[in-house]
């Protein structure tokens, strides 16, 4: 398999995953539409054991989320482009936003998230899961 290659906007920031990524989950959360100024955020879940760091120093901006737990988010300290974020509670997974990878393999956007608080004008497929709120 070849690495799934990433970074910023700016090219300061560089990473790669090492493993298959099939499935995406949107993220409809207040947090996520600051951050993305937007709907919300598209999301490649991964081990962290899978994800490096090839270039670059990230900045970090940690607070409560919507699920009440700490979740910290990383960013490129030039142009602020997010690259990942990681619950406190779980160490062992990142959270890629998928419009920072370049090389992508075919992915399927399979879930929505925190729906309960979607933005009026984001459209949701029927077809896909949607969770109101956090997942377990």
């Amino acid at each position: 398999m070849t690495s799934i290659k990433g970074g910023c906007l700016c090219g300061a920031v560089r990473y790669s995953i090492d493993t298959a990524v099939t499935e995406l989950r949107a993220c409809h959360c207040t947090s996520c539409q600051k951050v993305s100024g937007a709907g919300g955020s598209v999301n490649a879940l991964v081990a962290s054991k899978d994800f490096r760091l090839e270039k670059g120093t990230l900045k970090r901006y940690s607070a409560t989320a919507d699920s009440g737990r700490i979740l910290h988010r990383y960013f490129c300290g030039d142009c602020g482009s997010h690259i990942y974020s990681q619950r406190e509670v779980t160490p062992e997974r990142v959270v890629v936003r998928a419009g920072t990878i370049e090389n992508a393999p075919p992915m399927k956007l399979s879930a929505h998230i925190w729906t309960k608080s979607k933005r009026p004008w984001s459209y949701i497929d029927p077809a896909s899961s949607q969770i109101a709120g956090q997942p377990d």
